[in-house]
């Protein structure tokens, strides 16, 4: 079975947890879920009819390694609602491979898990990553996805979270040293 990504963070206005949407139900939504227009088999035309034309676009945007990747981009000039959709086939803007949306708070992301979760220490690029979501909402999806999560903090050097945070190491999201470093979602992979 052939694994597609989403890479999503929380938006103010979105939210991972609700009820699936029919896979015909193909209309604008709150939520970005692994059925309806966020399914794996989405296309462009699909997100420009749910979202209006004029709320969606289609350019290269920036990948983490800096390279360029050809993505559709909802309301591109709203910071708070911008969502990229990176396709598998980018030639027919079909098969959606990666959703990345701006970032939410560690302790928001705790409240839709409904517990605290364990993650991994920060890397040399800032960056903490889930490892057990410690039985909570997010360790099971609607759809059949799976849940992970990126974490970036903010105020520390590469040696201070070193130091402090061994990258091979367990956390937990409520350990008082982690929530020290204000991390905040860089982004949210949903497997299928």
């Amino acid at each position: 079975m052939r694994k597609a990504w989403i890479s999503a963070a929380l938006a103010p206005a979105l939210a991972l947890l609700a009820g699936p949407l029919s896979a015909q139900q193909r209309t604008p939504t709150t939520m970005v879920a692994c059925s309806g227009t966020f399914a794996k088999d989405s296309s462009h035309l699909e997100l420009t009819t749910a979202f209006n034309s004029k709320n969606v676009t289609f350019a290269d945007v920036e990948a983490a390694d800096g390279t360029k990747v050809p993505a559709s981009i909802l309301f591109p000039n709203d910071p708070k609602r911008r969502l990229e959709v990176w396709w598998s086939d980018p030639t027919h803007r079909s098969d959606i491979h990666l959703i990345v949306i701006g970032g939410r708070s560690l302790e928001q992301v705790e409240k839709i898990n409904h517990k605290p979760f364990k993650l991994k220490g920060f890397d040399k690029d800032r960056i903490a990553t889930v490892s057990d979501w410690d039985g909570g909402a997010l360790a099971t999806l609607a759809g059949d996805c799976n849940a992970g999560l990126s974490l970036r903090t903010p105020i520390f050097s590469a040696e201070a979270l070193a130091s402090a945070f061994s990258a091979d190491r367990e956390y937990s999201s409520s350990d008082p040293a982690i929530r020290a470093a204000k991390p905040t979602v860089s982004e949210i992979l949903i497997g299928y």
